[in-house]
């Protein structure tokens, strides 16, 4: 019994250290990294990194001797401040630029052989080389006056010195597509690829431009506002006096209307009464044919009478009356007999 005991002692110590030993290092085997972080292996005991995988955010199970050397897979934003710049005109501004970038994952490697952690400086001091030597394609007043130019300018030379002239890794199954005149990922050099980072945004913030300057732009302003002002005072003057114009041969047409048509009025009316009086008068005509004939009046001195009594009986002032004693037909006007 006591040789039992003594070998069960003597098995179980190296077991239980075993055990003991496998509870607390499989714990200490797992390392996190967060969702926006991105790791290389790190053996603890050595300091030694290993390139040879970028892991991404997760648990993994990596031994007790190694950790992560953790980098950022989020973006990195980066303010550069009242830059001095010169522009077209030979004239010194100052320019505040902002930009968001990120690592990538596939260049990890190369990123860590040239800067390990230390990238910052250099993408700041790139991006401003970058930028100081874009600024000179503007004057002073498109910084001002065509700022979203300026900034695409810009923005594409920051990208192209930072991100290099190499296509993303398979970007031909991406959305966006490949860039124009990028070199084929796969005969990309280290040189083509730049500073291993891609610029997404790029924002121009203020531009401070001597006060000097600043007087003559407002001056400039000012004589372009008091031209443009004049301009408008001229046209307005231009169109008022073509207004009139149309409105004066406007009325001038409607005068010839009205003309015309009092003409035409007048000789339409002319005309019908022309044509009423002719009617009228061949009726009379007519009329008197058939009372000559009818009253056998053949001579014209008993036509001319007839002709005259009708016409004393259509007048007025004339009272017909017969006296068969001295006259068979007289004048009595009013008044006399």
């Amino acid at each position: 019994m006591g040789d039992q005991s003594k070998w069960a002692y003597i098995i179980g110590i190296p077991f239980g250290i075993i055990a003991l030993l496998v509870v607390i290092l499989i714990p200490l085997s797992f390392s996190d990294l967060q969702y926006y972080q991105y790791g290389f292996l790190k053996r603890k005991s050595t300091g030694t990194v290993s390139l040879d995988w970028v892991y991404s955010s997760g648990r993994h199970f990596v031994g007790p001797d190694y950790e992560f050397k953790v980098f950022k897979a989020d973006a990195h934003f980066e303010e550069l401040t009242n830059i001095a710049i010169f522009s077209f005109d030979k004239l010194e501004i100052q320019v505040t630029c902002r930009f968001q970038y990120f690592l990538r994952k596939d260049d990890m490697p190369l990123l860590h052989e040239t800067y390990d952690r230390f990238y910052h400086p250099v993408i700041r001091t790139s991006a401003i080389d970058a930028i100081k030597g874009t600024a000179p394609q503007f004057n002073t007043r498109q910084y001002i006056g065509e700022r979203k130019l300026v900034e695409d300018t810009l923005r594409d030379a920051v990208k192209l010195r930072l991100g290099g002239i190499c296509c993303k890794k398979d970007c031909v199954d991406l959305t966006e597509g490949c860039v124009e005149g990028c070199k084929p990922y796969s005969n990309c050099t280290k040189e083509d690829k730049g500073l291993f980072v891609d610029v997404k945004y790029f924002q121009i913030g203020r531009v401070l431009i001597p006060s000097d300057v600043q007087d003559r732009f407002l001056l400039s302003l000012t004589q372009l506002l008091d031209a443009e002002q004049e301009q408008y005072l001229q046209d307005a003057t231009i169109v008022r006096k073509q207004t009139e114009a149309e409105v004066e041969q406007i009325e001038n047409e409607a005068r010839e209307i009205s003309q015309n048509g009092t003409a035409q009025s007048s000789l339409i009316t002319s005309r019908a009464n022309a044509q009423a009086v002719a009617v009228v008068e061949d009726a009379r005509n007519s009329g008197l044919s058939l009372i000559y004939n009818r009253l056998n009046l053949s001579s014209e001195d008993h036509k001319a009478s007839f002709n005259y009594l009708r016409t004393l009986r259509d007048h007025e002032s004339v009272h017909m009356s017969v006296n068969y004693n001295t006259l068979i037909s007289g004048l009595t006007a009013t008044g006399g007999g």
